[in-house]
This record gives structure tokens, C-alpha cells and sequence, in this order.
């Protein structure tokens, strides 16, 4: 299980040099690349380029890039008003993951406003530190409050193989250990409770061929990959006995941002009588926000539609699919109800994707 070891977490700080380092997403799962990231400028880059890619890893990414930010302003003619303006790029950096902005807004809150000292760098790295190590323990306790969801279909079958479909990667490479959606899933592995995953590729980026099944197949999980509109028909079948994903926003009436094609599998699911889990911690919640309509969606590059990348020997290429002149669009997300959510996985319980459900857990927020 992904626990402590630096090794097996997404980002890190480098004790030598104090560079924030992180396991190039794009890379997987054929190769293993390391990235150091010792300036705002290469941190942006790499959450804009998906190096560093899912809600929770963006809000941890963010955090460190407000450390970054702090040491570079040291050398500023104004270093407050360079810090300011340092972390409003990395803010803006992505705008439909909302714990990019709140991990952000965290740390400027706890930093002082009229002057930037080495103390305020340090400071801004414990601070950056303390969240990935709570984002950690909030996957985990995911887990265990999922768990007796996977448990209960378990029991419900016989002792069966639980068949649960998910979409894009919510794993640890998304979060910092255990994952969101695959935290009930890895907690019910250890258990010993018999769990298949139907794995979504999910283009155009193929998250989940790539990288949900790379961390499945390290755990030793049992999956299969599966194009993106196979799961209707395999929910028809009755190979399908729960679908389970992350989200990158929730709004706290309970509408959820997700990879583009969630919504699909929500509508299938509902058809099919099949219960619809999010799993997400309290810093993916956008406690502004009532109204799924209302959060962004980012638009990227088309030609992330218009090609796809392999392996072709020892070298990942591209490939272009669609006529060179066919025009494409890239949301990246899309909106899924409350009413198609049968319940939300947090780090406080399960509760009803309502405004009474999770204001029954967060009564705080």
C-alpha cells in the first residue's frame, strides 16, 4: 500500500536542494521520470501540461508552489508584491479543480502580508508539508468509511468478485496516497474481499488505460481496461455492480465536475439501478458554489483530441487520428447532478449527495 515512502507519492521536497519534485504523469506508465521543479515558472508548467495532474494533487502542488514563490520574491526590488503576483498565477493556474485555489488561499492566509523573510519560506514549506500529509490521511480514511460499501456487495453476492467501474484516475498519482476512488477499492483488497476493476480509458488523455491501471496492476488489483463507452453495455450485462470516482469539484448542493464522460456513466448507472459513489476529501467541496452550472470548465488544446501518444519500441510518439484539417474541441469536464449521485465517499462518512447530506457532515463549512 502507498503509505509514507516518498518513492511511491507524486511530489516531494528533495531534503538536499529543497526543490519540489515530482513523478512526470505524462511519462506513464512506460516510464518512470523524475522532474524537479525549483521555480513558479516549471510549477505552472507542470500543472498547466498535466505533469502533475487530479484535484488533490493540484491543491498539494499549489501549496509548494506558494513556498517557491515566497523564495523567489526574496531577490524582488518588492518582495510582497512579487509574492502576490506569483500566486496568482499559480492560482489561475487551472480553473476547474477548486483545491488549487483553496490550498493557495490557505497558506496566504497563515503568511504575513507586509514583508517576505526567509522565515515566511520556511513557514510557507511547513504549511505546504502539513497538507499533503492531511490530503493523505483524508484518502485514507476514504477508504475505510468506503469500504463497507465494496463490503455489503460483497456479502450481497456470495462472498463474489465485486465488479466496480470507474473513470479517469482518482489513485494515489491523483491525490498524495491511497487516492479517493481507489482508496475503498485498495482497503477492500487488503481485507480480503475479491474486487475487479472495469478501468475506463479515458480519452483523450487515457488516464485511466494509462495510469489507474499502472497503480492497479502495482497492487495487485485484478482490472480491465475497457473503452470509454463500454459501460453501458456492460452494466446492461450485469458485469458492473457499483461505479466509483473522484471529482474535481462538488459543489455543496452536490453537483460534481469530473473527467469528461462521467456524466455518461452516471446516466447508465441510474438506468441501470446501479449505485453512483464520488469520493472526494472536503478540500475538493467548492463551498461557494450551489449550482454545477456555474463552476468553469477548461477548454484545452484540441490537438490533445487529435492525437494520441504509445509506444512504438523504446520512444512514445504521437499519432494523429482525424483528418489534419478536421477541427476538434477539448472540454475537459463535465457536470453530473446530484440527483444521478447515490452518495458522496469523504473523509468524515458517506452521506447523501443533498444539501442536508453534507451539511450533516460539514456542519462546519
Amino acid at each position: 500500500m502507498n503509505g509514507t515512502d516518498h518513492k511511491l507519492r507524486p511530489i516531494w521536497i528533495n531534503a538536499h536542494s529543497g526543490q519540489v519534485q515530482i513523478i512526470d504523469q505524462r511519462r506513464l506508465p512506460h516510464e518512470m521520470v523524475i522532474c524537479d521543479l525549483d521555480t513558479t515558472d516549471a510549477l505552472i508548467h507542470a500543472i498547466c501540461d498535466m505533469a502533475v495532474r487530479g484535484a488533490p494533487l493540484i491543491g498539494v502542488t499549489g501549496a509548494y508552489g506558494v513556498y517557491l514563490a515566497a523564495r523567489e520574491a526574496l531577490d524582488a526590488n518588492d518582495p510582497p508584491t512579487a509574492f502576490q503576483q506569483r500566486l496568482e498565477r499559480i492560482r489561475a493556474a487551472r480553473p476547474t479543480a477548486v483545491n488549487l485555489a483553496w490550498s493557495v488561499d490557505h497558506l496566504r492566509a497563515r503568511l504575513p502580508r507586509e514583508t517576505v523573510t526567509p522565515r515566511t519560506v520556511a513557514e510557507a514549506l511547513r504549511l505546504a508539508g502539513d497538507i499533503a500529509e492531511q490530503e493523505a490521511a483524508n484518502c485514507r480514511r476514504i477508504g475505510e468509511h468506503g469500504l463497507h460499501l465494496i463490503k455489503a456487495a460483497a456479502e450481497k453476492k456470495g462472498g463474489g468478485t465485486v465488479n466496480i467501474l470507474t473513470h479517469c484516475n482518482a489513485g494515489w498519482l491523483a491525490c498524495i496516497a491511497y487516492g479517493t476512488a481507489t482508496a475503498p477499492i485498495y482497503v477492500a483488497a487488503e481485507q480480503g474481499i475479491d474486487v475487479h476493476v472495469w478501468v475506463d480509458e479515458t480519452r483523450p488523455l487515457n488516464q485511466g488505460a494509462r495510469l489507474t491501471a499502472w497503480e492497479l496492476a502495482r497492487q495487485g488489483i485484478a482490472h480491465t481496461i475497457v473503452t470509454d463507452n463500454a459501460g453501458g453495455h456492460l452494466m446492461q450485462r450485469g458485469l458492473v455492480d457499483m461505479v466509483l470516482v473522484g471529482t474535481d469539484r462538488t459543489t455543496w448542493a452536490g453537483d460534481v465536475a469530473n473527467k469528461i464522460g462521467t456524466y455518461l456513466k452516471a446516466l447508465a448507472a441510474r438506468d441501470n439501478a446501479l449505485p453512483f459513489y464520488v469520493a472526494l476529501p472536503s478540500s475538493t467541496f467548492d463551498w461557494h458554489l450551489r449550482d454545477g452550472r456555474d463552476i468553469p470548465i477548461e477548454e484545452r488544446d484540441p490537438d490533445e483530441v487529435r492525437f494520441v501518444y504509445g509506444r512504438s519500441g523504446n520512444n512514445t510518439i504521437p499519432v494523429l487520428v482525424p483528418p489534419a484539417d478536421s477541427p476538434a474541441a477539448n472540454p475537459a469536464f463535465d457536470i453530473t447532478p446530484a440527483r444521478l449521485v447515490t452518495a458522496f465517499i469523504t473523509e468524515r462518512g458517506v452521506c447523501g449527495a443533498t444539501v442536508e447530506g453534507i451539511a450533516g457532515l460539514f456542519p462546519d463549512r
